[in-house]
């Protein structure tokens, strides 16, 4: 009885949360295009308009569709969403979606390798914290959380540059990968296409051009972790269970990693889900700093060139991409933990 009560729980925490994402899509969906709409002027005169006669300019905006109604232009902008179908930029020969096809591993690699430094970085100092309450390593680490979490992505990439890049010449300024290097297409990752393919050079490559730019902009997410996982750290050291495993003359090793760390570690789940998002924009900045062919040097581009059909289907690919991992994130919460379907 007490199975299936919770399996019933279970099920409709999961139907509710699925339900709730399409709203909260619909809203996204809409408020990219409202803030779109919202830039004054013609986007065929803003962005051709010095290299197009009034009639062309005229025929290019009836052919896009920007002479219809306001009303119209929604509905076709949703149900292009809902079909895949993101529009064609007015300075680009490919769809947004092979825009975004051609650039997002490039930005989906540079953001996985950020994470995997922000996780080790963050929860490592965070865990020691926590364990040396007030010690210099604590303070230290304190420090170095909020330190560098406020500290400008683009000033802490430059610095890079300068330092490791033109001083000791340890890492190439910026790019992904010269064309011999690059190793044969199979998921557009290359590290993970270099493994594939068994082809070492081009994953010594593609690690020593990724190396920069992703530790610039995992130090700065992993700065987050370093303040949650030391507060989750002293809460659960300071816990009853905690109180009653020492009681029970359970080594301090034991008592550590398998009550306290462990236990401090569940909801960092969540935090991880949503850095991960933002570590999709944070990733724009980051890229024009290194010139990292991603999705964010391409929507720069896109905004540099006034070209608001692209911006608008990049922005509108993020905002998909946010709420699903946002999905994910709370299926997966729910799962692990039962309280939470209540």
């Amino acid at each position: 009885m007490s199975s299936a009560k919770a399996g019933g729980s279970l099920r409709r925490y999961l139907l509710t949360r699925v339900a709730l994402t399409l709203p909260m899509l619909l809203i996204l969906l809409t408020i990219v295009f409202l803030l779109l709409r919202v830039a004054p002027g013609d986007p065929i005169r803003a962005t051709l308009g010095d290299r197009l006669s009034t009639a062309e300019i005229e025929a290019r905006s009836e052919a896009l569709g920007f002479n219809d109604p306001l009303i119209v232009q929604y509905g076709r902008y949703l149900a292009g969403a809902l079909t895949g179908d993101l529009g064609n930029p007015i300075t680009d020969r490919r769809t947004t979606v092979g825009v975004i096809r051609d650039t997002f591993p490039a930005t989906l690699e540079l953001t996985l390798f950020a994470m995997v430094v922000a996780i080790g970085v963050g929860v490592l100092i965070g865990a020691i914290s926590g364990r040396l309450r007030d010690t210099p390593f604590d303070v230290g680490g304190r420090l170095f959380g909020i330190l560098i979490y406020a500290a400008p992505i683009f000033w802490l990439g430059l610095l890079a540059q300068l330092l490791f890049s033109l001083r000791l010449g340890w890492f190439p300024t910026g790019s992904r990968m010269t064309g011999f290097d690059a190793p044969r297409e199979i998921t557009g990752l290359h590290v993970v296409d270099s493994i594939i393919t068994l082809d070492a050079p081009a994953l010594m490559a593609s690690l020593h051009h990724l190396i920069l730019p992703g530790t610039t902009l995992g130090l700065v997410i992993g700065g987050i972790f370093v303040r949650l996982v030391r507060v989750n750290m002293l809460q659960t050291l300071r816990a009853d269970y905690v109180e009653a495993a020492h009681a029970r003359g359970v080594n301090e090793r034991t008592v550590l990693f398998r009550h306290a760390f462990k236990n401090a570690l569940v909801p960092v789940v969540t935090i991880v889900g949503l850095q991960f998002a933002l570590l999709l924009g944070g990733a724009i900045l980051t890229e024009r700093v290194f010139s990292w062919p991603g999705m964010g040097t391409a929507i720069l581009r896109f905004l540099e060139a006034r070209d608001y059909v692209g911006v608008q289907g990049i922005v509108t690919f993020f905002a998909i991409v946010v709420v699903v991992i946002s999905l994910i994130i709370d299926l997966i919460n729910g799962l692990v933990d039962p309280r939470i379907r209540y």
